[in-house]
């Protein structure tokens, strides 16, 4: 005899109670086919989730990606402008360099590198950076250049300092020689007798006079024509009262016929700086000053000393 099931049915208030009767089969049906249904929805459910967890990290992803992308455009620009920056500053450097060349030749000053440039033997200069690649290619060939033209600039600015401090010690050294060479004229007056032959007033014989001769009142006062250091200062036979300067460089100055001296010898003087006034002491015809250049111990042309 086949085996049945009963499922009572209850109903709202006052409605009839209903029975369903099943065989053991087809409870077992329904059973398996109401665990399947079970297992779909929660596996579908599952998956469901897993999709979602998979579509917000594909989501996250994505943003992260952007957000990637967005630097490394940022950091490619900023490899632009470091470019852009080394081709600027080799610019300064160069423009430093001909400065200096500038000052050299107004100077009358000798060549900085003696054949070898500011970027090494041959001198030329690497050429400029080329920045403007385009952002979504890769800039790894500009940043080896880069690489290579930082460590050339490096060695350049080095040059130049060194170039610079050379430079200033030249000049130094010229400015030096410029306050020591006479380039003033000694006293006011009238030139009477010049750096020439001439018949001399006391004997009537052809002699060479070996300065200048400037007249003027006694008193009359006399500078130094240039920095130097007082070697002598008195009494000369017939140059008399007489004050001679060592400027230093085989430059030498001397001062004659004064009426008094106003340094002593060992005392340091200034260009234009009073050091005796005029006079007719020693050998001489009338108030004058008799004012001699030396160059190595040689006598030489006051005239060209005189630049005022």
């Amino acid at each position: 005899m086949t085996q049945k099931l009963s499922l009572i049915v209850l109903g709202g208030s006052g409605s009839k109670l209903r029975q369903i009767h099943f065989s053991a089969r087809q409870f077992t049906v329904v059973a398996v086919v109401c665990l399947l249904c079970t297992v779909a929805a929660v596996y579908g459910a599952l998956n469901y989730v897993k999709l979602q967890s998979k579509l917000s990290d594909k989501i996250l992803l994505e943003q992260q990606l952007v957000e990637y992308g967005q630097e490394v455009i940022s950091q490619r620009r900023q490899i632009q402008s470091f470019a852009h920056e080394i081709n600027d500053l080799k610019s300064h450097i160069l423009s430093l360099n001909q400065f200096e060349e500038r000052i050299r030749v107004l100077a009358n000053l000798d060549e900085a590198h003696s054949g070898e440039g500011l970027f090494g033997v041959g001198g030329s200069a690497p050429e400029d950076l080329s920045p403007a690649v385009e952002l979504n290619r890769k800039h790894h060939q500009l940043i080896k250049q880069m690489h290579v033209q930082i460590d050339q600039l490096e060695n350049a600015s080095q040059r130049q300092e060194y170039s610079f401090a050379h430079l200033v010690k030249q000049l130094e050294v010229q400015k030096n020689l410029l306050a020591h060479t006479p380039a003033i004229r000694p006293a006011k007056g009238w030139v009477t007798s010049t750096f020439a032959y001439r018949q001399s007033p006391f004997t009537g014989k052809r002699e060479f006079h070996t300065g200048l001769d400037i007249a003027n009142k006694h008193g009359t006062k006399i500078v130094a024509t240039a920095d130097g250091v007082v070697s002598f200062a008195g009494t000369n036979g017939a140059f008399g009262k007489t004050v001679v300067i060592d400027h230093g460089y085989g430059l030498v100055t001397r001062y004659a016929h004064l009426q008094e001296g106003l340094k002593k010898k060992g005392e340091p003087v200034r260009r234009g700086e009073v050091i005796a006034r005029m006079g007719n002491t020693g050998r001489t015809t009338g108030p004058h000053l008799h004012y001699e250049v030396r160059l190595n111990g040689m006598p030489v042309n006051p005239s060209k000393y005189i630049l005022n």
